[in-house]
């Protein structure tokens, strides 16, 4: 009887849990119905307007604005105001009636009368019922309801969002009537949209339009759909509480054999549920072992081609400094070997003059002018020979520095964390992709004077190289990589900028995917931004890539600032 009472009561409580759930998913659906009405009529007004502007502003609007601006509304602000029935402050009726007199001023304009016709030729066979134009002092310059035009809107929340904020503000409002461009209508759900006009090619906020636009047939869909819902769950309740009083009947005539059978199933559905998960759960340890163990080869091959095509472009490097170290080595050996001769004949001749040896005329078998020839053209020749040694001296100097940035790069000498600057490493990083990248492609360097980050330099070194090999990649012909540094309080950034193709919007969701690559087949592995995010992350940072079709793409590394150990 406790089992019957308890199921009893379980029931009860599931019905009604499920009559109070159901009721406040109806209510969020209307409400989100009706934020969302609100949100795409909103955007649709801001497209209407960007369109209304840019056809009526620059070559209406404006010169209306102009010639409206002459009108003193001032002298009318200036006048006191009253107070109601409610004890709210109102404008009195002579304020009131000096914005009307004000108003039919700007109905007499000349322009007036264009204006209104164009304005309502634009709006007709649209959803939109009503149009105000405000100046940027909240005067209405203009307004498809004519008995408005010359009302002060300058304290309204809407007019000051759109106007100093320069943000749309828009409401849901219901009118019993209704005076529209479709005529007098009655009973009309509206939305009122005050939306900033802004002036083309600025940023700058030249005026604001108030839109009315009729959403009723959308919220009588909304209610439409929402009542039945609620009918909906009304037949689930009471099917439910009709399934409940079946199952209680039940379990008050046979409840000892019900537990009976419901113990001997959960005894071998426990069984059978441990011997699958067991044999699961091996299978899923095996393919997780088969996974790591993939991937850990696959990273090691795309490390062993990054190297590959590092070690390429560094034997290239060297090999340059080298030809011409060991040419100009073999020609100053070649100019030595003839200056020697040359030499040894002058020392000869100095010999025979300190000694007084009468027969110095004949030095050597050379004849006295090509004797003296060759020794005028021996400091030249030792001039050509020093020059080549010295840009033997250069060679050697650049194949040392890339030796040093190599050192630099991998960092073997230095302990697995430490405290670093990361301009100096990231210069190493710049060098070293020099040799890789396409001599087309420019590489920038921008850096901020950085504090010193503890970090495991090597790890980072990759995932900078990586970067900058990929941006290098992904442009077509000559281009830039700009690498800049830069730091707050908290933690520094590295941004590598490209001028490449960019990353289409349906790729870029899956660029730090394992295994994810837009590459031909055989060509990469799909591992070395899914590896760089790891490396980050591990560091307690964080990757940003910002990116546009044809005009390039930015990764951002931050990495957050560590007291150095």
């Amino acid at each position: 009887m406790r089992q019957s009472d308890f199921f009893k009561s379980v029931q009860t409580e599931e019905i009604r849990s499920s009559q109070e759930t159901h009721g406040k998913l109806i209510s969020n659906a209307e409400q989100v119905a009706r934020r969302d009405l609100l949100s795409i009529h909103e955007n649709g007004n801001v497209n209407l307007t960007r369109l209304f502007s840019n056809a009526l502003w620059a070559s209406d609007f404006a010169p209306f604005v102009d010639k409206t601006s002459a009108i003193d509304f001032e002298r009318c602000r200036s006048m006191g105001n009253a107070v109601d029935s409610r004890g709210a402050t109102v404008a009195s009726p002579e304020k009131k009636a000096c914005f009307q007199a004000q108003g039919e001023l700007i109905r007499a304009l000349p322009q007036f009368a264009v204006l209104d016709a164009r304005v309502r030729a634009s709006m007709r066979g649209s959803s939109v019922f009503k149009i105000k134009v405000y100046d940027l002092k909240g005067i209405t310059i203009y307004s498809t309801e004519h008995a408005q035009i010359g009302d002060d809107k300058s304290g309204s929340p809407g007019w000051i969002g759109a106007a100093l904020h320069g943000k749309a503000v828009s409401e849901l409002t219901f009118r019993d009537k209704f005076s529209a461009l479709q005529g007098m209508v009655e009973n009309r759900d509206l939305i009122a949209s005050y939306l900033p006009v802004i002036e083309p090619g600025s940023e700058r906020v030249v005026g604001v339009f108030e839109l009315y636009s009729d959403v009723t047939p959308f919220l009588q869909q909304i209610k439409s759909t929402s009542q039945a819902f609620q009918k909906t769950a009304d037949d689930n309740r009471q099917r439910a509480s009709l399934q409940a009083e079946n199952n209680q009947e039940q379990v008050d005539q046979s409840s000892r054999t019900q537990l009976l059978v419901l113990a001997l199933l959960l005894t071998l559905l426990y069984v059978v549920l441990l011997v699958i998960v067991r044999r699961a759960q091996g299978v899923i340890e095996k393919q997780a072992q088969e996974s790591d163990t993939n991937k850990q080869r696959l990273a090691q091959a795309e490390k062993m081609t990054t190297l590959g095509q590092m070690v390429a472009g560094v034997a290239h490097q060297l090999n340059t400094p080298l030809a011409f170290s060991k040419s100009n080595v073999f020609m100053a050996i070649q100019s030595l070997d003839t200056m020697v001769p040359t030499i040894e004949a002058a020392s000869r001749v100095l010999e025979k003059e300190i000694a007084g040896d009468p027969d110095i005329t004949q030095p050597t078998r050379l004849d006295g002018r090509d004797f003296a020839a060759r020794l005028g053209d021996i400091p030249g020749e030792a001039r050509m020979a020093q020059e080549m040694l010295g840009d033997v001296l250069m060679g050697l100097d650049q194949m040392n520095e890339l030796v040093n940035n190599l050192r630099n790069f991998t960092r073997l000498d230095r302990a697995r964390t430490a405290a670093v600057d990361l301009n100096s490493t990231l210069s190493s990083v710049v060098y070293i992709a020099k040799s890789v990248i396409s001599t087309k492609v420019r590489v920038v360097e921008a850096f901020e004077d950085l504090p010193p980050l503890e970090c495991n330099v090597s790890q980072l070194n990759q995932v900078f190289l990586n970067l900058i090999v990929n941006a290098a990649q992904s442009i077509r012909g000559a281009g830039t990589i700009t690498v800049t540094t830069s730091s707050d309080r908290e933690r520094i950034c590295v941004a590598i900028l490209d001028t490449g193709s960019g990353i289409p919007d349906d790729v870029l969701p899956r660029i730090f995917d394992p295994y994810f690559t837009t590459k031909p087949a055989g060509e990469g592995t799909g591992l070395g931004l899914a590896i760089a995010k790891d490396i980050v992350v591990e560091h307690g940072g964080e990757i940003v890539v910002d990116t546009q079709v044809g005009v390039g793409t930015r990764f951002r590394i931050y990495l957050p600032l560590q007291v150095a150990r």
